[in-house]
């Protein structure tokens, strides 16, 4: 049993000078002044704020096939570093986990490796191929709720229908990369707008996003069960997010960090290239007054490492993404909550925790409360330091934040009662 002293405990939004008991079955109690026993191992907090473990529903672990990307041992520790307890790993690596088999021994790898909770994706299709769908029946036996074509926009309107269908019978959750091939000519490489054209590349369009989003949605308005779309960017989606859960439609959508912190004026080289792409300042507000008034219901990160030899490529050739495990939280919380006050540290943790876990069917996680799991972090609001991408955990060190100046750090992470990140040991 562990006891965690003189920790200010994010409680009911409300930051609460109070101790924490628990193992590694869950928080047993929390109250004022809890009596210390010799069979404790007490956790001095040292007045520092305490969390609900961080959760991230879209993440790129790269193992198995690209391991010279990341591992899941790699990308599961840059979580605990960055205050991740829980992840849930997206399907685009090989061979795919579209199948029993194949999840099954995916499953048993994330066991042995991973320092964190780690959800696995399977497949919409098999092969994310948009051909056939995926063993949807059989998965779910397995615990696998969630079904994703990560990477790729599932183009055929009938297999959008059927996939959805059958994802209902089995009480999933169809979890949708829009994109539009139609929209997107070879080589663009970023936003459509104003910094492309004065960049000299070839843009994308909003609507490559937007127009497939706005199709799914009609089709889960026909079919029923429960939607949720990926790293929205555009403006445009927002609305349609916004006019579909009015007419009553289960969907749902998350944004990224670097979405909300960046825009297509910000991009200067290939570690700025992700897709969907920074899009303009007039739809990174829209982003930010979603989840403001609602309808954006989390935030996500699409944690993409990669090589730096493939980085190096040049904008027209290197590949898409960024890493943000390790800096989604402090650079949101620094820009946020603590310089801008234009969140609360009670909305930037709900859109972090608490949302995903509900929306995600996380009954124990999410929150700080007696009878919930023992995750949770305990965070530096104070002191600044520079985001090092040498210091990352991760193998990939391709983020446009090096340098940035930044607080709310981790001082320590728990994952079902243990440590499993310890800032006073580097």
């Amino acid at each position: 049993m562990k006891l965690l002293k003189n920790g200010r405990l994010l409680i009911n939004g409300v930051l609460q000078q109070v101790d924490m008991l628990f193992d590694d079955k869950g928080i047993k109690k929390i109250g004022s002044n809890l009596a210390e026993d010799d069979v404790y191992d007490i956790i001095d907090a040292k007045g520092n704020v305490v969390l609900p473990g961080l959760i991230d529903v879209h993440v790129h672990l790269r193992e198995p096939g690209f391991e010279h990307k990341e591992t899941i041992a790699t990308g599961t520790k840059a979580a605990a570093h960055g205050g991740f307890t829980t992840i849930m790993a997206m399907p685009n690596v090989k061979p795919y986990p579209d199948n029993v088999d194949t999840m099954k021994a995916y499953m048993q790898k994330i066991e042995n490796d991973a320092v964190v909770n780690v959800i696995p994706y399977a497949c919409i299709t098999k092969g994310e191929s948009g051909k056939e769908i995926s063993d949807m029946k059989e998965l779910s036996k397995l615990g696998i709720h969630a079904f994703s074509d990560d990477g790729v926009g599932v183009a055929s309107d009938e297999m959008m229908r059927k996939a959805m269908e059958k994802c209902k019978e089995n009480d999933g959750i169809i979890v949708a990369h829009t994109e539009d091939m139609s929209y997107r000519r070879p080589k663009a490489c970023m936003h459509e707008g104003i910094r492309n054209k004065e960049l000299g590349y070839l843009g994308i369009p909003s609507a490559c996003e937007y127009a497939q989003f706005k199709r799914d949605l009609d089709l889960v308005k026909e079919v029923g069960g429960r939607y949720h779309v990926c790293h929205m960017s555009a403006k445009e989606s927002v609305a349609y997010l916004k006019e579909y859960k009015q007419l009553g439609v289960d969907c749902s959508g998350e944004v990224t960090a670097h979405h909300l912190l960046l825009n297509e004026m910000d991009v200067k080289n290939t570690n700025y290239k992700m897709n969907p792409p920074l899009r303009s300042k007039e739809d990174q507000e829209a982003l930010i007054q979603g989840l403001l008034n609602g309808t954006i219901d989390m935030i996500a990160n699409d944690h993409a490492p990669h090589a730096e030899e493939e980085k190096q490529k040049g904008m027209e050739t290197a590949p898409f993404g960024i890493v943000s495990l390790e800096t989604a939280f402090p650079l949101l919380y620094t820009k946020f909550v603590k310089e801008e006050g234009i969140f609360t540290l009670e909305q930037l943790v709900h859109w972090m925790s608490e949302a995903p876990a509900k929306r995600f069917g996380m009954d124990k996680k999410g929150k700080l409360a007696e009878g919930y799991d023992a995750d949770f972090i305990i965070v530096d609001t104070e002191t600044y330091r520079k985001v090092d991408k040498n210091k990352f955990y991760s193998k990939g060190k391709n983020t446009p934040f090096d340098g940035v100046n930044a607080c709310g750090w981790m001082i320590k992470t728990y994952c079902a009662g243990k440590c499993v990140y310890n800032n006073e040991e580097e």
